[in-house]
């Protein structure tokens, strides 16, 4: 991997953290059903994957869908059922307590990494993850925030995020971004039947174009382009920017203040990425084939 490559992942995957942590702001504002919202979200947000896919592949898009093989479609599974834990845990729980159990996917993609094809993370990274398990500690064990169903339900999803993030690593032959569409599409149309969702209105149907758009399809793009060019601590690592940022907003917006051990907590998961990021941008890197 080169460091061209490299530097590409980070700011990539770095862009996904951001438009992800956008889901807890979206789930405040929007007071529809979960299976109604996640219908929409799916659909909207296969659709903006799929016009982009549309105006950068051309003709080639057709053959991209048929060339994913079976770890497209698993990937693209993991991924549907990733999404739909995600967005009902943030039903069921604080946003602060989902992005901060988030948090602890490095250290499932770091086992994941290592069992799939004996990754072994580098100092770094181990040190960089170490401290934001101890910031997502001290935000769950010490804040009284919370529910048990929606901690449980962020657990499911952190399992299925990496492992997202071991396979686009292990299959760098998967198309990322007709799985992305794919795996969004799914989780429409499987979450369609469970809720309302031809009884929206014209303002929260703008609200949910801009939900898929912007957290579904941006997010899944910027993640699928980017892992591939991250160790999955790294990539685990670096997504955990939605501990500290996903509070943020909500915060601003509607005033759900975190607690005193979320904001420690968060700010410790914070430094740690950043530090992470730094020290890999600015330490010489040896060249080597991936």
């Amino acid at each position: 991997m080169n460091r061209t490559d490299h530097h590409l992942g980070l700011v990539l995957v770095t862009a996904a953290a951001v438009a992800w942590s956008l889901a807890g702001f979206f789930t405040r504002l929007i007071v529809l059903d979960t299976w109604t919202m996640l219908a929409w979200r799916g659909l909207f947000g296969a659709l903006g994957t799929a016009v982009f896919i549309a105006a950068t592949q051309r003709r080639q898009a057709w053959d991209a869908f048929r060339g994913m093989g079976w770890p497209g479609w698993l990937f693209a599974l993991l991924s549907a059922v990733g999404m739909i834990l995600f967005i009902t845990s943030l039903r069921h729980t604080t946003v602060a307590h989902v992005a901060v159990i988030y948090a602890t996917v490095p250290f499932v993609a770091a086992g994941l990494g290592w069992l799939a094809m004996r990754e072994r993370p580098s100092g770094s990274a181990l040190i960089a993850s170490t401290a934001a398990l101890a910031g997502v500690a001290l935000m769950v064990g010490l804040s009284a925030e919370g529910g048990a169903l929606g901690d449980l339900l962020a657990l499911g999803m952190t399992a299925s995020m990496a492992g997202m993030m071991v396979m686009m690593r292990r299959f760098r032959a998967i198309p990322a971004l007709p799985v992305a569409c794919l795996s969004a599409l799914l989780c429409g149309l499987a979450s369609w039947p469970l809720g309302a969702p031809l009884s929206v209105g014209g303002y929260d149907f703008v609200l949910l174009a801009l939900f898929g758009i912007v957290n579904s399809a941006l997010g899944l793009v910027f993640f699928a382009l980017g892992a591939r060019h991250l160790p999955a601590i790294e990539t685990a690592l670096v997504t955990a920017l939605d501990a500290p940022l996903a509070p943020l907003w909500v915060w601003l917006a509607f005033s759900e203040t975190p607690a005193d051990a979320t904001l420690l907590g968060g700010a410790i998961v914070l430094a740690a990425v950043t530090g992470h990021i730094l020290h890999e941008h600015t330490r010489p890197r040896v060249e080597a084939v991936c």
